[in-house]
């Protein structure tokens, strides 16, 4: 430690004024640095670049500035965000992001054999990057280099699991090969295959969607049975009957539940009630309109599984329309419904039936089972449908018209029992043949 003598007046006034001096330095460059970063967060590039001539060593404000001319929207000016980005790197050639600004304002102005450079720059700094290998991936779709972009796609998305489903989209988009986006990109596993599911789901393809799945059924894991939902009520809504089946009974023996064709050829699944309700696929649905409660119950008969009760509070004059399930079939075909209903102190009119129908061809008609009011012990519903030519589905449900009478509430329980549809050709053979 160095002592410097103060005892005369003189030296104590050097002291103060070199204090001062050294503090007015200090205060002068912080009021620079304030006014600097004060410009440079502003929101016009004029402003931008003003502050960054007051710090120009600075990597992070001139990128700031490049970013800013690049992308305004009124005025860009990508030479002299060129022109930045080039002194970005300067001042921090270790940053792989301002190399990536570099190399997108290259290829916006066609200068692709720079931009690829700068890439190149920014993935040898950071080659475990999943945001360099994302955008260098994606800069090399858009100049059809498919094979290498396609592998750092793959790249990034094994690093960031986020990216799945940009991912999925960029690659079918520079593309159309589902193969290879099952190859070249995403990483065998549930996620990854969900989300091109959802994906192909979103856009209405189901062919690449069925590769997907098919896929998908090769790992050989578990995984709930809801997640198969939206992709079968695409095949519903497609009206392809064949492949919403097959996926079905994929998805059930995924989630380890029965799915065994019944042994007396019924399409309906589980039409002896003996699982919950999965409200989706190709199961019981119900959407619980007001006052209705359900549950499920004792069996029609000794060796049965259970029956489903639905109790009605009389609140409203409401219109049934469930549970019901969308069952598979084939075009052209006689069909025998059989299904059971019992009824207590069904107070209107307008009771309870079954309605049969193709959901999407309205002119191929429906049946409808007789209506049950009152008190009415189990009841044998029994009816023929026969396909038209376009049927793929038919919708089975539970229906009860709304009363004609305004005020006439529906109160009292109803249960359902044992649900078939069977082709009459199998019910004809019988089920051991």
């Amino acid at each position: 430690m160095v002592d410097f003598p103060l005892e005369t007046s003189r030296a104590r006034r050097s002291v103060l004024l070199g204090s001062i001096a050294i503090a007015g330095i200090l205060a002068g460059q912080a009021a620079r640095i304030w006014l600097a970063n004060h410009r440079i967060q502003s929101s016009d590039p004029n402003t931008i670049q003003r502050g960054v001539q007051l710090v120009p060593g600075d990597a992070d404000a001139w990128d700031r500035l490049g970013r800013f001319r690049q992308w305004d929207l009124m005025d860009p000016d990508i030479s002299a965000a060129i022109l930045d980005f080039k002194n970005a790197v300067r001042y921090e050639p270790s940053s792989p992001y301002y190399w990536m600004d570099l190399a997108s304002a290259y290829e916006d102005t066609g200068d692709i054999a720079d931009a690829r450079d700068a890439f190149k720059r920014a993935k040898d700094i950071y080659p475990i990057s999943a945001d360099v290998a994302w955008h260098y991936g994606n800069f090399l779709l858009r100049q059809q280099g498919s094979a290498e972009g396609m592998k750092e796609i793959q790249r990034a998305v094994r690093t960031d699991a986020s990216l799945i489903p940009q991912a999925v989209s960029r690659a079918w988009r520079s593309n159309h090969d589902v193969n290879a986006l099952l190859d070249q990109v995403l990483p065998a596993n549930l996620e990854a295959y969900f989300a091109a599911l959802d994906f192909f789901d979103s856009i209405h393809e189901a062919e690449p969607a069925l590769i997907i799945w098919q896929k998908l059924l090769t790992l050989e894991k578990p995984f709930p049975l809801s997640r198969s939902f939206p992709f079968i009520e695409e095949l519903i809504r497609k009206d392809r009957s064949d492949d919403a089946r097959r996926v079905w009974l994929g998805a059930l023996g995924a989630a380890g539940l029965p799915h065994e064709t019944s042994a007396d050829g019924s399409l309906v699944w589980d039409g002896d009630f003996s699982q919950a309700f999965p409200n989706g696929g190709l199961g019981w649905r119900w959407d619980p309109p007001p006052g209705v409660a359900i549950d499920f119950d004792r069996p029609r008969q000794s060796n049965g599984t259970r029956s489903v009760r639905l109790d009605f509070g009389g609140g409203t004059n409401l219109e049934l329309s469930g549970p019901l399930q969308y069952v598979p079939v084939e075009p052209n075909r006689t069909y025998s419904f059989r299904g059971y209903l019992r009824t207590e102190r069904i107070n209107t009119e307008s009771g309870l039936r079954f309605w049969i129908a193709d959901p999407h061809h309205a002119a191929d008609g429906r049946v409808l089972t007789d209506n049950l009011t009152g008190t009415n012990s189990w009841a044998e519903a029994n009816a023929q449908i026969s396909t038209g030519p376009q049927t793929h589905f038919l919708l089975v449900r539970v229906y009860r018209y709304p009363s004609r009478l305004f005020e006439n509430k529906l109160s009292g329980t109803a249960w359902i029992a044992d649900v078939s549809l069977i082709p009459s050709d199998v019910q004809a053979k019988g089920p051991t043949e």
